[in-house]
């Protein structure tokens, strides 16, 4: 039985480590981007999706290795930004593909 929650908590520490490097990841693609490419898409402003993905790392350090409510909040933060608003960003600044 003992083995069975030593594996548990090894696939918990990837899913917290998974979900970590994302938000930074996130993070850092925010704090790059210029602040008129996210009003340019119609998404939320560069100091709001800042704080909201600051909260989300915060979020999830106060939960290493325990992805409670507030761990998974962070971690739909997270895939909302990388999923909706970093495609469109990158998108404005670079223009169209063809």
């Amino acid at each position: 039985m003992e083995q069975v929650y030593g594996l548990t908590g090894w696939i918990m520490a990837a899913l917290w480590l998974l979900a970590a490097s994302a938000t930074i990841f996130a993070l850092v693609h925010a704090v790059r981007q210029r602040s008129d490419a996210f009003t340019a898409v119609d998404k939320l402003t560069k100091p709001i999706w800042l704080g909201i993905l600051g909260v989300a790392i915060l979020l999830l350090l106060v939960n290493f290795l325990n992805l409670g409510l507030l761990a998974f909040i962070a971690i739909i933060a997270t895939g909302i930004y990388l999923a909706d608003v970093r495609p469109k960003v990158d998108e404005v600044q670079r223009g169209p593909r063809w």
